[in-house]
């Protein structure tokens, strides 16, 4: 049975660990930082925590729509959706990773932390890894020796657009 792009890119989310997210400043610059990922749903929303107090939070309020992005050597996720700001106890200790402790000393008991929540509307991967990845570097070593653009095809597996 052939896995589906959506099937897929909800599949490549769980393989990050952390993730770049985009949003616009109020000047309307876009700005990225990296943000460690709590959790993936498999309809395709994400957690993080943050500081309630931080520019990112501010910017979330003036407009919510957001782009995240993740890479490994192989693997590259684009996804749109909108972001909020939530404020769940319950949920931030669900979630919670003794590693978070380094941005926020007081815990997950510590009032100014908070939890973002991303609903993914579009998505984009590209995935390299096994033999999508071998063929690739194939057409790349070809394109390098004779001075043309590689021919990787429009192998779904390997590029794929999904409404989420």
């Amino acid at each position: 049975m052939s896995t589906t792009p959506d099937t897929k890119l909800r599949e490549l989310l769980n393989d990050f660990g952390v993730s770049m997210l985009v949003t616009r400043t109020p000047g309307g610059e876009l700005r990225g930082r990296p943000m460690a990922l709590a959790e993936a749903q498999p309809d395709g929303t994400l957690w993080f925590a943050t500081d309630r107090h931080s520019a990112k939070v501010d910017e979330l309020e003036r407009d919510g729509h957001v782009a995240v992005t993740m890479q490994s050597k192989t693997t590259f996720v684009s996804l749109s959706g909108t972001a909020s700001v939530v404020d769940d106890r319950a949920k931030l200790a669900q979630l919670w990773k003794v590693e978070w402790k380094v941005w926020f000393p007081g815990g997950k008991d510590d009032p100014n932390v908070v939890l973002l929540r991303v609903d993914g509307t579009r998505g984009e991967y590209w995935d390299n890894s096994g033999t999508s990845g071998l063929k690739y570097l194939i057409e790349a070593g070809k394109a390098l020796v004779t001075g043309s653009r590689p021919d990787v095809g429009e192998d779904p597996k390997v590029h794929a657009k999904v409404s989420l």
